[in-house]
């Protein structure tokens, strides 16, 4: 099957790396865990790999402007207007409003250029398409042309990412000389399980995929993958069977919500940290991470299994948690 045509920004192939103490420690599968926290500086994480795709869609239209919209602390913003500046693209990013000095992820934003409108986050929930649209017809009437991506760049086009990444996965598994049982990532909007879970079922591979979902619910995640899946079919031309419920979400480790943490996230965070030389972030990958153990302690993963976490980056974001992981910890100074 030909994929749709991509530009290069990640550093690819990013390495799977063997977690010997933590699995030890849980007393259940091997963990292993992709670096894709590695795939650049500027443009580190999942988000990069999407990007690849949905920027060289909105090159092969002729924009010379991207559009996107996130969090305060979204990766996926700061990634495209990384992308946009390398490339020499105009980036607007709308941002649920906030409140903070900029730090972080929202600092990298303002370093590399962006244009930031920041909007209530009632608008942002309930408004967003309708406001990115109107920031195209501006655009247009200042003889720019704009390219809008969604929210973590989950559609489509964007879910060929990691439809790569399942490929690159397996050509590394040849050299390890097995192939994973299971693999688990952070699900935050649903276009990397999508990709993930699409090459799977072509490729025919018994490997398991498993999401751990940061926001919503499970029924709701269940219900986008299965929403982006058919717009990655019209690329395609290849379809595969499937229907919401067929896609493994692991419910339960949302904790206080969306980009909030309890102190016992935060905890986990550090002590991985500590025993394994290995940063997670506190809004995907930490409580991932930790519901993955979780379910370990549980038996929900059998004993024997070869289990692959994604890291999908995002250390830009444990930044302005800094007072929030002092007070966790009991950092005196």
């Amino acid at each position: 099957m030909k994929l749709p045509d991509r530009i290069h920004l990640a550093n690819l192939p990013t390495r799977i790396e063997k977690l010997e103490r933590i699995s030890k420690q849980l007393g259940g599968p091997d963990i292993y865990i992709k670096r894709d926290d590695q795939t650049g500086t500027e443009v580190s994480g999942n988000k990069i790999r999407k990007l690849e795709f949905s920027i060289k869609e909105a090159l092969d239209q002729g924009c010379d402007t991207l559009i996107t919209c996130g969090g305060p602390q979204s990766n996926h913003c700061r990634a495209t207007v990384a992308a946009a500046a390398r490339l020499g693209l105009g980036c607007i990013l709308l941002l649920r409003e906030d409140d903070s000095a900029p730090q972080g992820n929202l600092l990298l934003d303002r370093l590399l250029g962006a244009e930031v409108r920041m909007v209530t986050a009632d608008d942002f929930e309930s408004r967003r398409d309708v406001i990115m649209a109107g920031m195209l017809e501006e655009l247009s009437v200042q003889g720019h042309k704009g390219y809008m991506i969604p929210l973590g760049a989950s559609n489509g086009i964007g879910s060929f990412g990691y439809f790569a990444c399942m490929h690159e996965i397996a050509e590394q598994e040849k050299q390890l000389g097995f192939q994973f049982d299971r693999i688990v990532l952070a699900v935050g909007s649903g276009g990397t399980f999508a990709g993930l879970y699409f090459a799977n079922r072509l490729m025919n591979r018994s490997t398991v995929v498993t999401g751990i979902n940061v926001s919503g619910d499970a029924a709701y995640f269940q219900n986008a993958i299965h929403g982006i899946l058919k717009e990655s079919f019209t690329y395609t031309g290849e379809t595969i069977e499937c229907q919401p419920a067929d896609f493994e979400i692991i419910d339960g480790y949302v904790g206080r919500g969306y980009a909030l943490n309890q102190p016992e996230e935060l905890r986990f965070i550090a002590e991985l940290a500590a025993l394994e030389g290995l940063i997670l972030d506190p809004v995907y990958t930490g409580k991932a991470f930790r519901g993955m153990a979780q379910e370990i302690r549980k038996g929900r993963f059998v004993t024997d299994e070869r289990v692959l976490f994604i890291h999908t980056g995002g250390l830009y974001g444990a930044f302005p948690k800094n007072d929030e992981f002092g007070q966790a910890l009991g950092w005196k100074c």
